[in-house]
This record gives C-alpha cells, structure tokens and sequence, in this order.
C-alpha cells in the first residue's frame, strides 16, 4: 500500500497510461460519436418499438459501490408456489443509430476497459454513467425480461419488451449482504437468495461448473494501491444466477429462431479431464471414481493449499470460450452448448459494457414482438464474435500487465524478503507456478517442490519498466 502522493503513486499512473497506449486503448470519443450520445434515437427504427411503462416496478440495482454504468435492475415477487422475476436491462440502443459514428466507434472498443486508475468505456459517459445508465430514482429506457420460474426454480416461461423504468436505489454488494443476512431486507432481496440457492441447485444438476478461483486484483485506497484477492459475496453469486437465467432464456429464443449470438465453451477432451483427476489424486485430495470434474471442483476451497493447486490446475478444462452468430436459415456452426453453464447461453445483460449485448437484444426484442429482426442486427451479430474476441484479448492483456506492474512497484522496496508461497503447477524447464497470499502474488520459479506444497522463496528481482518480479527458493 502506498501513498496517494508518493513516487510510486505516480509510477502507477504512468504505467497504466503506458499500457493502454500500448494496447491502442481510445480514451476519447469522436464530436460526431459524442453528439450522437447526447440524443436519443428515433424508436421508429428498433425492433420491439412499443415501449411499456413499467416505472411502478420495485426494481433495485446491485453493483460495486462506485459504479455509475449501471446495466441490470432486478425484482423479483412470489407468484403462487413460484417467482416472477423482473429484470431490467439498459437499453442503449434508444442513443445509437445503425452504422453512426457512435456505432462503429462501440465496434473498435469491444468492451469497457477497467484500470484501477480509471475506466475506458464503450459509451461516452454522458451515455453510459447517466443518460442509459439504471441510476437510482430516474426513468431510463430499458430492455425488461419477465421470466416466471416455478418452485424449483425451473424457467416455466420468459419475454423480453422495450420499457421505461426506475430503480428504486442502488445497492453495493456488501449493503445488499448485510440487509439479507439481518433480515432488513425488502421481499425481492429475500427473494434472491431464495432464488439465487435454487438456481444453484439447478445448476449442479445440469452439470455447471463453478470454480471459486481467487483473481488478483489491483485496487485504489485511501493510501494509494494496493495488491489482494477479491473475496466475493454468496449476494454476488445469487445476483450472477439472475443473469445467467436471462442468458439462458435469451439463448433458447434464439436458437428457435435461428438467429442471434451466443456464448459458447466446447467440452473439453476426456484425457484433460482425466488428467485433472490425476492431478488432484497425485495431491492426496480423495476423489471418488464416480465423482464428475464438476461435482468435485465445485467443493474445492482455493485457502487449502492442496485445493489451490488443483484449482489453478483444473482452469484448463475451461479454455476456448467465443461467440457464434446464427443466421436464420442455417444450421448453427457447431456445438452450441456452453459446457461451463451447462446450456446454452448468450450474453445479453451488459450492453453497457459489452457490445455485442447490444445486437442480441435487438434481435430478442424481434423474435419476442414477432418481427423481422432489423438487418443492421443480423449483421452486428454475425460481426461480432471476431470483435469481441479481439476486444477479450485486449481486455486480458490489459488485466494482466496491470497485475504485473503492480507486484513489481510494490514488491521494489521489498528485495531480500522471504515469502512464504503454495506451489500451483508444474511448468517447463524446472519452473513451479506459486501464489503467496500477502501480498496476493502469483509468479513463477525455479523449484523441485510439487503442485500443494508451501515453500519459502526470496525476491530476488522487482522490475517495474519490465513489469517482472523474480522469486528464488531459499
């Protein structure tokens, strides 16, 4: 942790401009793009064009305590023995016209870009921090998904419609927590965890696979930055299941109708599989043989030294997620199933953020109005996988170079130290995967120790211009 106003400070902000200079990320927006952003566009010229009022919904947003691009406000109420849940999706599509200079602008970005300095969004904020945004207290346009689940959980029907709405407050993780953990919750909260326990139920029995890996992150404090691992909340994982539902149900629609774009994840190979459980027995974790990759790593704890290495192990399975557009008339490319989900399954509650979001639910709003789908969406769509593939690849190597500037300014002043580190994985020419819990590090170094053992090692380099740090066994 460091200083706002300390050399290192700065560091960090020189680093980071650096890294989005290298990776090509725009910062600024076009006059022609902002203009555009600035006033809604003619609904005349969307799918599902009839806008219901649906401000009278008790709608709440729930979102990391700083964020303003708020994309999903959730409801949810008791229907009989079921649930009927509410979820409002910002709709900027009402601000951007087909083939603008807004529109091809969001193309080049992909994704909204998160640096602990700041964020480069995909919208200008005029767009994506206010006017779309689901801020608490103001009618906003919105995408509404009503989807009826009865007492298992299980969808029993789903429709998606242009609305206004208004969110009645937004919520951090942790006050969303709190309310439901001492019963000061409003009934769509209790409802959530209600929802969010039998989703999961549900998923464990199509054969979801849940992976609670810790990632490292680099985040802003009072005293400048500072390296942990984020430590989700059970309110995040019920919160996620909501999306993950609409994402089913927007998958499903598509695929009846035979146009959209979904997010897929092939199966793995069995001898990958095979080679986690090996893994896993070599660790002395008990895995028995009836047991799927699914069941087991689902219980695995990343704070058992063992655990953590068979999890850092098992992310292998889950290589190779895109995207795929379906054009109508054709039979989908290839395996549509998302194997990780269990389904299939679409991205379709991030427009905000994501672009592709966007042109899916401009084909959902068609399919649910029983209209053509617009022809500027079939195209997005089938665009889409080679922008947002792109956009992922940029989105990781900016992730990962800001990991790495940050353990090598941090771990500068601390040459000489020894650590204590949990191997994860065995790697090429006598190199070991470790990860040391304080600070949150994960490095690489030249050891004969196993994938589970805890080892002392000494930093021996820190290198910020090479963002490179370098541990050596003791």
């Amino acid at each position: 942790m460091v200083s706002p106003s300390s050399p290192v400070t700065s560091a960090f902000h020189t680093g980071f401009d650096d890294l989005r200079r290298e990776l090509d990320i725009e910062d600024e927006f076009s006059p022609e793009a902002l203009a555009e952003a600035a006033t809604p566009h003619p609904e005349s010229e969307r799918a599902g064009t009839r806008r219901v009022d649906a401000r009278d919904l008790d709608l709440v947003t729930i979102d990391p305590p700083h964020s303003l691009d708020l994309d999903q406000a959730y409801g949810a109420q008791r229907r009989g023995e079921g649930y009927e849940v509410s979820y409002a999706i910002a709709d900027p599509a009402a601000f951007i016209a087909p083939g603008g200079a807004l529109d091809q602008a969001t193309r080049r970005r992909g994704v909204t870009m998160y640096a602990p300095d700041h964020n480069t969004p995909l919208h200008p904020r005029v767009l994506s921090e206010d006017s779309a945004s689901l801020l608490a207290g103001r009618d906003r346009p919105a995408v509404l998904w009503t989807i009826t689940l009865d007492a298992e959980g299980r969808q029993m029907a789903a429709r998606l419609e242009r609305a206004t709405v208004r969110s009645r407050e937004k919520l951090s993780y942790r006050e969303a927590q709190r309310r439901i953990d001492d019963a000061s919750a409003a009934e769509s909260l209790v409802l959530l965890a209600e929802i969010g326990h039998l989703r999961d139920q549900l998923e464990q029995e199509r054969g979801g696979v849940s992976l609670r890996l810790p990632s490292q992150e680099v985040v802003a404090t009072d005293d400048g930055y500072a390296l942990r691992y984020d430590q989700s909340l059970p309110v995040e994982d019920w919160n996620a299941h909501i999306s993950l539902l609409a994402g089913m149900a927007a998958a499903d629609l598509m695929l009846d109708a035979g146009v959209g774009l979904l997010r897929t994840l092939p199966p793995p190979p069995d001898d990958t599989l095979r080679q986690v459980r090996r893994h896993g027995l070599a660790l002395g974790i008990d895995w028995p043989h009836d047991q799927s990759y699914q069941e087991r790593v689902r219980t695995l704890e990343h704070e058992v030294p063992e655990h953590a290495a068979l999890l850092a192990f098992a992310v292998r399975a889950l290589r190779g997620a895109g995207y795929m557009a379906l054009e109508r008339g054709s039979a989908p490319p290839g395996d549509t199933i998302h194997w990780a989900i269990g389904a299939d399954y679409a991205h379709v509650t991030a427009p905000l953020r994501r672009v592709g979001d966007r042109f899916a639910n401009e084909c959902l709003l068609a399919i649910c109005a029983d209209q053509d789908v617009p022809a500027w969406a079939v195209e997005g769509a089938e665009e889409m996988p080679e922008v947002l593939g792109r956009a992922r690849r940029r989105e990781r190597a900016l992730d990962r170079g800001v990991v790495d500037l940050a353990e090598a300014l941090l771990l500068a002043p601390r040459l000489g130290e020894v650590f204590s580190a949990v191997v994860t994985t065995e790697r090429r020419d006598g190199q070991v995967a470790i990860q040391i819990r304080e600070p949150a590090v994960a490095a690489t170094c030249l050891s004969e120790a196993s994938p589970g053992e805890v080892i002392d090692v000494r930093l021996t380099a820190a290198d910020p211009d090479a963002r490179r740090v370098v541990f050596e066994p003791t």
